[in-house]
């Protein structure tokens, strides 16, 4: 039995080889703590979690003293308030995406006179930022890209985001790029087995390439991106984090990836808005036990649309599936979630 004291904190005790699995689980189960900060000694990491329950089997658990984290940075909200009205505060949205030195805000049209002394503030708040934009459109076009204006900072659009050891360079106004899938890919990384063949359809500037190279043992990583750009972008990205096992081509997935003539372990479809659409061009080089990761947006009440698709079409390739699960990889709007269904064909 675990039990709290004023001066302790419950804690997970690992391995320092194994910290990154540790920090992964405890971040994608929301159970790391924010009080208290991870504490290295000797050769073992100290994670304080906020619940001991369903991980008392798992990892071994300890009470230990551990530094307290300093009080958070107040939030854009709290630091701009003097200079907003309180019909201005209830359209200030405060969620931004953090993309390498740059951040992209979404700002209403009631706050547009007010628009650059947010992007000033965020400045302010936060050191590594150096470049804030604001989104200037939908997502549009065949590459899903969206177009950006400055409005403080370095005027750039280019930059590279660090994500779990890996370096990424792109420009976020000609390559789709989303942050908030780190969690996710993270997920895909785990479920790598050794020696795997995979294939990443709608590669974009090769996030998902070069994070399962550097963290797993896949044999051999194809990616396919029809954005002429994202692919340069890609091939940097596979350079600059000297990747041996990644291969990258530019074109239409209709058209390349049959011309790989290869069958595939593993197969990723990260494009939300129409995957399904390319679920034959996945089927034809699948093979029995490819497990296939099919992403789309739904509301939470319309999650097994997406089963039903992929049933379809494996029934239209005369191909029996397994449903292994439906993740949810982010929120869209108020119950409508970005969501991946893994399936395993038989």
């Amino acid at each position: 039995m675990i039990f709290s004291s004023e001066n302790m904190t419950n804690a997970i005790k690992i391995q320092a080889k194994k910290a990154e699995e540790v920090k992964v689980y405890l971040m994608s189960t929301n159970n790391l703590s924010h009080t208290a900060k991870v504490h290295a000694k000797e050769e073992y990491i100290y994670f304080p979690v906020i619940r001991t329950k369903d991980i008392l089997k798992k990892y071994t658990i300890v009470q230990i003293s551990l530094p307290k984290k300093k009080e958070k940075q107040k939030d854009l909200k709290t630091k701009i308030s003097s200079q907003l009205t309180k019909k201005e505060q209830e359209h200030l949205k405060t969620s931004f995406d953090h993309i390498g030195t740059i951040a992209i805000l979404e700002i209403d049209s009631q706050l547009e006179k007010k628009e650059k002394i947010i992007a000033n503030v965020l400045l302010e708040m936060f050191p590594s930022i150096k470049t804030v934009l604001k989104k200037a459109g939908s997502h549009e076009g065949e590459f899903r890209t969206q177009k950006m204006a400055l409005l403080a900072g370095v005027e750039t659009k280019e930059t590279c985001h660090r994500e779990n050891g890996v370096m990424l360079f792109l420009d976020v106004e000609k390559v789709y790029f989303s942050p908030r899938l780190s969690t996710e890919r993270q997920r895909i990384v785990k479920l790598v087995k050794k020696g795997e063949s995979i294939l990443v359809m709608f590669s974009g500037c090769a996030p998902y390439p070069c994070i399962l190279s550097k963290h797993t043992f896949a044999k051999e990583i194809y990616g396919v991106e029809l954005n002429p750009v994202g692919h340069q972008y890609g091939l940097r990205n596979v350079v600059v984090n000297k990747l041996k096992n990644v291969f990258l081509f530019n074109g239409d997935v209709r058209t390349v990836v049959p011309q790989l003539r290869k069958k595939f372990d593993r197969i990723l479809m990260p494009l939300p808005k129409s995957s399904e659409e390319f679920l034959d061009v996945a089927l034809a080089v699948a093979k029995k036990g490819t497990i296939i990761h099919c992403y789309d947006f739904l509301h939470e009440e319309k999650f097994q649309d997406a089963v039903k698709k992929i049933e379809k079409a494996c029934a239209t390739a005369k191909k029996k599936c397994k449903i292994l699960g439906i993740f949810k990889c982010g929120q869209h709007s108020p119950r409508t979630f970005r969501i991946c269904v893994d399936f395993e064909i038989l």
